[in-house]
């Protein structure tokens, strides 16, 4: 059972995707998130007290800011706001992304800026170590005062209202809270706006599609020199000392562990090899490809290098925002005073997101050209047009796995438009510029999805190949690629349906399991 310490400071990606994948796993909190939160609730009351006027608290929400509400309705306020604001429509959330959401709001409010009773912080947190899954429609939210709408429902099941699952069953919030021997929350004063106002439903997501994205990656490096061995490529182009002389740190990296797969291959082919056999005049499949091989080998690294560094960069996006304090408003300790801000906008995210598509898209385009190479024959080094050895004509090999691949490739780039930048003002102007966070964020699912049946058609045209070239000659790293999947597909000498194969394929290679069997192999794979 996976269990995380939260002290709304340290949470990480990788905690973010290892809980939420993981029914069983548990919150804990330091000793530190229990005294800060109510020090922030106690300021709020003092400020009250005080005579301050403080946004939904004592005036009304969004468009209607300029009214004062009295802090005898502060409670129906609260139940207004949720019951307002729950809007969206569309299938529910995989149960992953919703234990994402609230581990990222817990994670916010234990901060102790956003003036939540420990009671109620507690009581999500039981929410979640309980199992219960709020069910959360997708589409719907501007992400703009946060993930107002997906977190709605998080409050709503929280006071025993909508729906949730439970134990494997989706029932009633009311049902499934008494299922776990928890009682209903009542909602006192800032309470519901501190569990809906903020970036939590983007954020829970990003991490998850992140840790995601760099495994596929990873696991990228060894599919890439899988493939350049069937290819008969030139391990020359990828040695380290020649990388280091275009000080870009994803790009020596990728070239490093290519060049490291590759070693011990007997399928590799060299400069010196190549120049030889020109010099001397020799024929056949050998001299096909020059000198120089094509640029979806030749320049992976300088291809998936940037991809590499830009992720980087998405992930310090994603950690930062899950360990900072983005609702409205704001108590601050030591300044003992409330501030009205704009932390719940996702801008961060939403950017994150998008440029997360951009690197999928990119890999995606790699990965198509070299299933491309595998199959013509005309630019494979002497492979069979179709990878079809035998009874060509009369068989199309693997002809029609193109059509997939292909069609997967043109639908992330009609898709790989900025999410970021889509903003509609809504709220009589109040929001007027939004983030779309959560859907550049399912956005980039959509997307991570079909790269992964992308390289998938690619690894399965690599392994027919590899067979054809004579799998014995294979590197030591890149055997036990190829082992792991002709355990799931067989070498391809009749046509057959190929939908199971691709499906069974891409599960495994979505196993982190997958990575740690190959990092085992050759070490750490560096990103």
């Amino acid at each position: 059972m996976a269990e995380v310490l939260l002290d709304g400071s340290s949470l990480t990606i990788d905690d973010v995707a290892g809980i939420a994948r993981e029914p069983e796993s548990r919150l804990e909190i330091t000793n530190d998130v229990k005294e800060r939160i109510p020090r922030s609730r106690n300021m709020l009351s003092e400020l009250l007290r005080s005579g301050r006027t403080i946004y939904g608290v004592n005036t009304g929400l969004g468009g209607f800011v300029n009214r004062l509400i009295s802090i005898s309705d502060s409670k129906q306020l609260q139940k207004n706001l949720i019951a307002a604001v729950a809007t969206n429509v569309g299938d529910y959330i995989p149960d992953k992304f919703a234990r994402a959401m609230i581990l990222a709001r817990l994670n916010c409010l234990a901060r102790g800026t956003s003036a939540i009773s420990l009671e109620t912080f507690e009581h999500l947190r039981a929410l979640f170590n309980a199992g219960i899954v709020p069910c959360v429609p997708e589409k719907g939210s501007l992400g703009a005062s946060g993930d107002l709408g997906p977190l709605a429902y998080v409050a709503l099941v929280a006071t025993g209202q909508w729906h949730a699952k439970y134990r494997g069953a989706t029932l009633s919030a009311a049902a499934a809270l008494e299922g776990a021997g928890l009682k209903p929350l009542s909602l006192g004063y800032k309470e519901g706006l501190a569990l809906i106002n903020g970036t939590s439903a983007m954020t829970g997501m990003a991490a998850v599609l992140v840790v995601d994205a760099i495994g596929l990656l990873k696991v990228y490096d060894v599919i890439s020199s899988l493939t350049f061995e069937a290819l008969r490529a030139k391990v020359d182009t990828f040695a380290p000392e020649v990388h280091s002389q275009k000080p870009h740190a994803g790009q020596l990296a990728t070239a490093s562990n290519i060049h490291r797969i590759l070693s011990g291959s007997r399928l590799t082919d060299s400069e010196q090899d190549m120049d030889r056999r020109l010099l001397e005049g020799l024929s056949g499949w050998e001299c096909e490809s020059g000198i120089e091989d094509a640029y979806s080998i030749r320049c992976t690294p300088q291809i998936l290098g940037p991809i590499k560094d830009t992720l980087k960069l998405i992930i310090s996006f994603v950690e930062g925002e899950l360990n900072s304090s983005n609702d409205n408003p704001l108590f601050v300790s030591g300044a003992d005073d409330v501030f009205h801000t704009g932390h719940f906008h996702g801008q961060y995210v939403a950017m994150a997101m998008d440029m997360l598509c951009l690197c999928l898209t990119t890999l995606s385009n790699l990965s198509d050209r070299r299933t491309d190479r595998l199959l013509d024959k005309n630019h494979s080094n002497g492979l069979p047009a179709f990878l079809c050895r035998e009874n060509p004509g009369l068989r199309l090999g693997l002809m029609g796995i193109q059509f997939a691949g292909t069609s997967l490739t043109a639908e992330n780039r009609s898709l790989c438009v900025p999410v970021s930048i889509q903003t509609l003002p809504s709220t009589q102007g109040f929001q007027d510029i939004v983030s779309l966070g959560l859907v550049a964020a399912r956005r980039a699912k959509t997307i991570l999805d079909n790269a992964y049946y992308i390289v998938a058609v690619e690894l399965l045209c690599a392994c027919q190949a590899a067979d054809i070239r004579g799998n014995q000659l294979l590197s030591p790293v890149t055997r036990v690629l190829y082992e792991t999947v002709r355990k799931i597909v067989p070498y391809l000498g009749e046509d057959a349906v190929l939908t199971d194969y691709l499906e069974a394929l891409v599960r495994t290679l979505r196993e982190p399991a997958a990575l740690t069997m190959l990092q085992q192999a050759i070490g750490q794979i560096a990103i």
